[in-house]
C-alpha cells in the first residue's frame, strides 16, 4: 500500500462523510437561515424559536436520508474490505 492508495481512501472517507452528513447539516443551515429571518422580521428573540425546528427538522432530514447514508457506508466498507483482501 503506497500513498496513493492511502490519499484515495481518505478521499473516499471523507466524500462518504460528506453524503452521509451533508443533507441533516444542510436542513439544517437552511432552517436556521429562515428563522433568524423570521426573528429578525419579527423581533421575537426566543431560543426555543431558534433551536427546535431546527433539531425537528434534522431528525426528519435524517430518516429521510438514512438509507442513502447507509447505502454510501456500505459502498465505502466494500471498498475498503477489497484493499484489505488485496494486501
Amino acid at each position: 500500500m503506497n500513498e496513493g492508495d492511502v490519499v484515495e481512501v481518505l478521499r473516499g472517507g471523507f466524500y462518504t462523510v460528506i453524503q452521509v452528513a451533508g443533507p441533516a447539516l444542510a436542513a439544517a443551515l437552511v432552517t436556521g437561515l429562515l428563522i433568524s429571518v423570521l426573528q429578525a422580521l419579527t423581533q421575537i428573540q426566543e431560543m426555543t424559536l431558534a433551536n427546535v425546528p431546527k433539531i425537528f427538522v434534522t431528525l426528519i432530514a435524517t430518516m429521510l436520508f438514512l438509507p442513502l447514508g447507509f447505502a454510501a457506508m456500505r459502498a465505502y466498507m466494500d471498498q475498503i474490505i477489497q484493499i484489505i483482501v488485496g494486501l
